[in-house]
């Protein structure tokens, strides 16, 4: 069994850390922008001109059905949608506003349309809801507000009143968390609170005591005691969630020490909704390369797909997700069920490790393939087998010498070489599963 033991969370994540990978969906008005989710306060658009996507929305294509196939072709066990983002638009039937999916032409309830689908194809279903919100009557204005250089806002803001929007927002988590089945996953998105040198005096950021941050996860828990929450609303809660970047270790509290649950969200792209001219995708071996690097030390895989005006996955996402489509139908086994190797496993040179849960096997990521022979050291007399992950094929070996250099020869008492063919497997990253005595 494996002997990392993270810090205790109140909802739970044994489901998620199991599972491994899941699919974050990035939906909204901002998609027939097409550059950036963030276009609203980016461009500082205001609501009377934003309003004509709104008026004209209308994803025909949508099919949430053949989101949800593609999520579990490539491998993904669960999903998160964004149920509310910053710009404010609902993409569900919400009694509290008329801002939201069901007013448009599309006319239909997006969230129930995928939770339904998910869950048909037996993944967990999450939803990301922002804390932010750029549409709402008394939303205040700072300092990433589209409304921000308004000559009015300081006023303005004088008769916005946080306390009201706060409960807007329960009430709001309290239909999604009732009205759309069992989820499993809540994604609040997201705290400010460190001022820049360049924003007004009267500007303030927004923290816990904004969101009312402790009511909220309390309504949260009231209905799903085991929902999996973030820690974006500064309460601390299930999850970590590093964004855009890849942590090199597994990621520790930073006052106990102890070692969290934790998720790296990333994107196909350099943006999360859909835009069209954004040309920074990443290469098929990045992106095997991100899930293997974020397991092999203890943590998930959030990958995004920002959806085109008309609902669908355009053809780089689709591209993006057939490559993990291919490599997890034959690799999976190294990452479900999979955590950081135990301590006494050292990684030769170029290589991933991840060990199952149960201690049992132990998957070798060759990122760097290695010709014809892989040396381990400290592995002699610990494994029972070996194999390619990806065919079954057996690979040979032998322990505490190898006699592969034509001139001298590798020795030690601790010594694994694993034989390999010449030509790397046309895989993107091959695996060799280790059988453990």
């Amino acid at each position: 069994m494996s002997s990392y033991v993270t810090r205790k969370t109140p909802g739970n994540t044994a489901w998620f850390t199991h599972d491994r990978f899941g699919m974050f969906i990035h939906f909204g008005l901002y998609s027939m922008a097409a550059r950036h989710e963030w276009v609203k306060s980016n461009e500082q658009i205001s609501d009377e001109k934003y309003d004509k996507y709104f008026r004209l929305f209308n994803p025909d294509l949508l099919d949430a059905r053949q989101w949800a196939k593609s999520a579990k072709a490539a491998g993904m066990k669960y999903a998160v949608l964004t149920a509310k983002h910053h710009e404010g638009f609902c993409l569900f039937d919400s009694a509290y506003t008329d801002y939201k999916s069901t007013n448009t032409p599309y006319g239909k309830d997006i969230v129930k349309e995928y939770a339904d689908a998910f869950r048909d194809e037996g993944l967990h279903v999450g939803l990301y809801y922002s804390l932010i919100d750029w549409h709402h009557p008394d939303f205040t204005i700072d300092w990433r507000h589209p409304r921000r250089n308004d000559p009015n806002a300081e006023e303005e803001n004088k008769h916005k009143n946080m306390h009201v929007y706060a409960e807007y927002m329960r009430n709001q988590v309290r239909e999604l968390l009732t009205n759309y089945g069992k989820i499993d996953i809540l994604w609040f998105d997201f705290s400010y609170t460190e001022k820049p040198a360049w924003a007004k005096e009267w500007m303030q950021g927004k923290g816990k005591d904004a969101w009312e941050a402790e009511e909220l996860i309390k309504t949260a828990r009231s209905i799903c005691p085991d929902i999996i929450i973030d820690n974006r609303t500064e309460i601390e809660q299930d999850i970590w969630t590093p964004e855009q970047y890849q942590p090199m270790t597994w990621l520790k509290h930073p006052k106990t020490g102890e070692l969290v649950t934790w998720e790296a969200c990333q994107t196909f792209s350099g943006s999360w909704g859909y835009y069209r001219d954004e040309s920074t995708w990443k290469s098929p071996e990045m992106l095997i390369q991100m899930l293997i690097n974020t397991v092999c030390i203890g943590g998930n895989l959030l990958m995004n797909v920002g959806p085109t005006p008309r609902g669908y996955f355009d053809s780089r996402a689709e591209n993006a997700l057939h490559v993990y489509e291919n490599w997890m139908k034959l690799n999976g086994r190294s990452i479900y069920g999979c955590t950081m190797a135990e301590p006494e496993f050292i990684a030769p040179r170029g290589c991933r490790l991840t060990q199952s849960t149960d201690g049992k096997r132990l998957y070798v990521h060759l990122m760097e393939y290695p010709f014809e022979f892989l040396e381990m050291h400290g592995m002699a007399g610990k494994v029972d087998y070996a194999q390619f992950l990806h065919d079954g094929s057996e690979l040979l070996f032998t322990e505490k010498q190898s006699e592969h250099f034509s001139e001298g020869r590798t020795e030690g008492d601790d010594l694994l070489v694993i034989n390999l063919p010449p030509v790397k497997p046309d895989v993107i990253v091959p695996v060799i599963e280790l059988f453990l005595k």
